[in-house]
């Protein structure tokens, strides 16, 4: 099994590098971090995952560009993976996104995965005057044309949004794998379609469902069921009896949210009471807690 460390909504940016440096040292498989562009200081749009629509991060929280980040950490760490969880590509113009994946793809000697969505906040679109409405079909034409370009081939595109041709360079070594988040079904089509998928915490059953159903999709759409990966947060216990089960289903990557940080899907602490998590010793001793009661005793 392999463990990703999501970092979503750490305050302390200058951390980042040596809990990166950190989680590898742990045996951490990657790390993952999530994306907005700006955090509108007007918002009306509930939070859709959670029961008051509020989200449990606060407003100031900083979001580092994750491509910029990956191409800095590439350099510190020498197995670590890099996963965008997720990253609101449909929020730029597409050239741009296919500039900042292979480039940090190459910087990292292919150690990244492009993860993406479409969001829910409404009033980051209006501000970067993108058209909400047409979030899904701009992401899905965005990711055609990412493909595209990171072939490093002249590439003539004529969409019903973007029309451009030209060559695009840096190249990756390596296919850049594409893994979509979102429980609508929208969104799973759209991961179906790709190469992996970024639920939101799911236990076991609820995993044995949901992927029943990406694998009707995937035969619909003429894809096999194999090269499909899940980067499933698990919202129980990670026991070695959780693990197996999972693997059953073919999930083979799961995703740790800081063990450090409250969310809605706590199922065990990892603080010490008084801790004060902003304190990067704070934070190393709750990884490696985690590491000693989890990644070391299953697999």
């Amino acid at each position: 099994m392999k463990f990703w460390l999501s970092l979503v909504a750490v305050r302390e940016t200058e951390q980042l590098p040596e809990l990166a440096r950190f989680a590898e040292e742990l045996g951490f498989y990657g790390l993952m971090v999530g994306d907005h562009l700006l955090w509108p200081a007007d918002i009306k749009t509930p939070y859709p995952y959670s029961p008051d629509g509020k989200i449990f991060v606060p407003p100031d929280t900083p979001w580092p560009d994750p491509w910029v980040l990956f191409a800095h950490l590439g350099a510190s760490t020498r197995r670590l993976h890099f996963a965008s969880n997720i990253y609101l590509a449909a929020l730029r113009d597409p050239l741009t996104v296919a500039k900042s994946v292979a480039t940090a793809a190459v910087l990292t000697q292919d150690r990244i995965i492009c993860g993406v969505s479409v969001g829910w906040l409404k009033e980051e679109y209006e501000a970067a005057g993108v058209d909400f409405e047409l979030r899904g079909r701009r992401l899905d034409e965005t990711l055609a044309i990412l493909r595209q370009l990171l072939t490093g081939e002249c590439v003539k595109h004529d969409g019903p949004l973007f029309r451009f041709e030209g060559i695009m360079r840096p190249v990756p070594r390596e296919p850049v794998r594409i893994w979509c988040g979102g429980a609508a079904a929208p969104a799973m089509r759209r991961a179906a379609r790709n190469d992996g998928w970024l639920p939101l915490p799911m236990t076991v059953a609820q995993t044995d469902t949901a992927l029943a159903a990406i694998h009707i999709m995937r035969r619909d759409a003429g894809l096999p069921p194999s090269g499909f990966e899940v980067g499933l947060p698990l919202a129980e216990p990670v026991t070695q009896a959780a693990v197996d089960a999972v693997q059953e289903l073919g999930v083979h990557d799961l995703v740790v949210i800081a063990p450090w940080l409250p969310s809605p899907w706590d199922v065990q602490s990892w603080l010490e009471a008084g801790d004060d998590m902003s304190q990067l010793a704070v934070k190393k001793r709750a990884l490696e807690r985690y590491a000693h009661a989890v990644l070391r005793k299953v697999h």
